[in-house]
């Protein structure tokens, strides 16, 4: 079985094009070998060059309000008044920790989602670094 690593867009899709046509092939067979190696460089290829980011955290959140139906009211016990939860969905007031701790806790949202770099404990943790 000769193999060779993704080294560009071009091998990337000639590799995409193989596993199709292996996409039958049986388990504990040659194809089937082939075809579980393939599909592991086009992973590791993906990771590198098609990184898949995670939404901003307000966008998490209104994203999981929609899925699950919520409503405003539904997160005041999470963050807090009516007029904050308005606030942090209009980025007018940064998520704490406590409110993002209790939004995944409560909801599921990925912690990734509710702690990505530009949110509020982002930034505190930047401050903390250049006050000491």
């Amino acid at each position: 079985m000769e193999i060779h690593p993704i080294k560009s867009k071009a091998d990337y899709k000639v590799t995409l094009k193989e596993i199709e046509s292996l996409m039958s092939a049986e388990a504990d067979t040659p194809e089937g070998d082939r075809l579980n190696v393939l599909v592991t460089l086009v992973e590791a290829y993906e990771r590198v060059h098609y990184p898949i980011d995670f939404p901003d955290p307000v966008e998490a959140i209104k994203f999981r309000m929609e899925q699950q139906g919520l409503t405003v009211d539904d997160l005041v016990p999470v963050i807090g008044r009516k007029n904050r939860v308005y606030e942090i969905l209009s980025r007018k007031r940064p998520l704490t920790l406590r409110m993002i701790e209790g939004l995944h806790s409560a909801f599921s949202i990925p912690a990734e989602s509710l702690l990505k770099h530009d949110s509020h404990v982002a930034k505190l943790h930047e401050r903390k670094k250049t006050m000491v």
